[in-house]
């Protein structure tokens, strides 16, 4: 016999047991009501009224059942029952009340008044409880023998709202979920010292650390989706003080959708900890010039260039091209988007965007309308160590690139900068100034809309320290932090792919859009939390190693240098700097003696750069 014909025979039988049980009831509901009518001595019961219930009652089974099934008492699952199945039960019994009284006094079978009135009652009340048996020996199960198994966890639900009301009836309606909901902590003064479903609600965030202790915790559930950024930073570094494992609902939509459950959980990452709301763009404006376009990634298999091809991709273009160097990185994106978007119209093209020839070849034979150049060099130390490197791939990489667009009636061109552009302590910053200042120069030469977008460090993309961090911890460490006051501005990999498909909507030629961050995180932070988050105590199980800065290092990043000043756009998190006014002449003119001297290999090219770029701090022992 198959598991669906089992389920099928199990479910028959619990209809039937319900089926007798209520016929049970409905016999010793008619008896207790007319026993209590005579005030319950049954010797002074009328030998006429109980003749007349005992002859109806074959009748009165038989329509009191029908009644129940026509209002749904035997399609409802009981062990989910809730108001709707309550209200099943008072409709069932009205009917077959009314519908004894009725046919009783047609047929000359009158009886008391009191004697329907009270079957009325007791009917709901007994049907009631049958039906619900299964939930209170549940609730009995939860509270009273769950906890004396030592290996059921102890949960803290941090939010006393329509989601943690719905995460706890999970934990008790499910067999298989090991864990008891022990409290609730709300900042809702009206909530605490209250509780719900039988949970006390014991007090707010900042009780969280003393409820842990009390209640021997050893999981906490963030059921909060509506909750900010900032806000769920806060209560999550405070969770993070414990040795409790921490899970969250991801966003509000799990709520809207009705997608709330233990399934919808999933472990807090890093990003959660940063304090930021995540940048919203407006999808229409992007789709009205991504959409029907031809489009071209350079570097389209790295982190950033991966992830634009992947959001462009899901706008519909007329075609994608994407140019990489890395041949394997270019096949992983080209299967990827192929599989998920078998109808695109994809190139792949493995270039180099340093080499002129190529360069004009691919744009001749595509003609892209709109060009993302996320190809560069942009690891900082080892830049440091191979500085010709970083100007031949990142500073002619780009103005071979831009030419190449500018000569094809390319719409518009938008340049991937960075942070460390701003008064740069690193040739690899300083490259990606002298990038920013091709495309203004560009952008006056040519019609194409030229611009750049600069942000900060990118969470999790190649070269970042959260993947370096991750294999330290898994090695058992050390971590390795530069320096204990080192700060950063992050964002995720999908925010500043947002940021460059906003900034192309946005472009009119010769902006540097830049992004609101937020505030910068410590990287000392940043380890602790990755640590915690990992299950391990930081600078106990997992040691925290300081190194030094690296060279072309610095301890905090800017955004904007101190001549540009901010121009909002209609998204509230980007705005433009103002570009630099600077001698274009003059500029060309440096890049060909830089140009030559890298293809030379110079010794002295830091100082040839510094000469571009004024605000260019060089090692001073360099």
């Amino acid at each position: 016999m198959d598991d669906e014909k089992r389920l099928q025979i199990k479910n028959k039988m619990e209809t039937l047991a319900i089926v007798l049980g209520d016929l049970v009831i409905l016999f010793l509901v008619s008896v207790l009501a007319l026993w209590l009518r005579f005030e319950f001595h049954y010797s002074e019961i009328s030998p006429e009224f109980l003749e007349r219930m005992y002859k109806y009652m074959p009748v009165h089974f038989v329509c009191s059942i029908c009644l129940f099934y026509f209002c749904g008492m035997y399609k409802s699952i009981w062990k989910y029952a809730s108001i709707n199945e309550v209200g099943n039960i008072i409709k069932g019994c009205f009917l077959t009340t009314i519908l004894q009284w009725v046919v009783m006094w047609n047929i000359s079978y009158r009886m008391p008044v009191s004697f329907h009135c009270m079957t009325f009652v007791f009917l709901i009340g007994f049907l009631t409880l049958e039906r619900f048996a299964y939930r209170i020996f549940g609730e009995m199960k939860f509270r009273y023998f769950l906890p004396n198994m030592g290996n059921t966890a102890n949960v803290m639900i941090i939010g006393a709202g329509d989601a943690g009301r719905v995460m706890l009836k999970e934990f008790h309606d499910s067999q298989y979920i090991e864990g008891k909901v022990v409290c609730f902590i709300d900042d809702s003064p009206e909530k605490i010292g209250k509780a719900l479903n039988g949970v006390p609600i014991v007090g707010d965030r900042n009780y969280i650390l003393q409820a842990v202790e009390e209640y021997s915790v050893d999981e906490i559930i963030v059921a909060i989706p509506t909750i900010t950024a900032k806000e769920r930073s806060k209560i999550l570094h405070i969770c993070q003080e414990t040795q409790c494992s921490v899970r969250m609902l991801p966003g509000v939509y799990q709520l809207i959708n009705g997608e709330v459950n233990i399934n919808s959980l999933r472990k807090v990452e890093v990003e959660d900890l940063l304090g930021r709301d995540q940048i919203k763009v407006d999808l229409n404006q992007i789709m009205g010039y991504v959409s029907g376009k031809r489009i071209m990634v350079t570097g389209g298999g790295g982190s950033i260039g991966s992830e634009l091809c992947r959001q462009i991709a899901s706008k519909k273009p007329e075609m994608l091209i994407i140019v990489d160097i890395y041949e394997n990185n270019a096949y992983e994106i080209q299967q990827e988007l192929l599989y998920k978007y078998p109808e695109l119209n994809l190139v792949v093209l493995i270039a180099s965007v340093r080499n002129t020839n190529r360069m004009n070849e691919i744009f001749k034979t595509y003609r892209p309308q709109i060009v993302y150049h996320a190809a560069a060099h942009k690891h900082v130390p080892l830049m440091e160590n191979s500085p010709n490197e970083a100007i031949k791939n990142n500073v002619f990489g780009t103005l071979k690139t831009a030419r190449a667009a500018g000569e094809n009636d390319v719409e518009k061109f938008v340049m991937i900068s960075t942070d460390k552009a701003v008064n740069p302590t690193n040739i690899m910053g300083a490259s990606k100034r002298i990038c920013e200042m091709v495309i203004q120069t560009m952008n006056k030469e040519y019609k194409t809309d030229f611009v750049a977008v600069r942000f900060g460090n990118v969470l999790g993309s190649n070269g970042s320290v959260i993947p370096l961090f991750k294999k330290q911890i898994e090695h058992g460490g050390p971590v390795t932090v530069t320096h204990p006051d080192i700060i950063r501005y992050f964002m995720t990999i999908s925010e500043a792919v947002s940021l460059v498909l906003q900034a192309g909507a946005y472009a009119k030629g010769g902006e540097i859009f830049v992004l609101d961050m937020g505030e910068p995180v410590k990287i000392y932070d940043l380890a602790v939390n990755l640590i915690r988050l990992s299950g391990f105590k930081p600078n106990e199980e997992i040691r925290i190693a300081f190194t030094g800065l690296r060279p072309g290092e610095k301890l905090f990043e800017e955004l904007l240098m101190d001549e540009e000043g901010l121009k909002k756009t209609d998204n509230e998190l980007i705005f433009i700097g103002k570009p630099i006014e600077f001698d274009e002449e003059s500029f060309i003119e440096q890049l060909t003696r830089l140009g030559e001297a890298a293809v030379d290999e110079t010794k002295n090219i830091k100082k040839m750069v510094q000469e571009i770029v004024p605000t260019y701090i060089m090692n001073s022992n360099e």
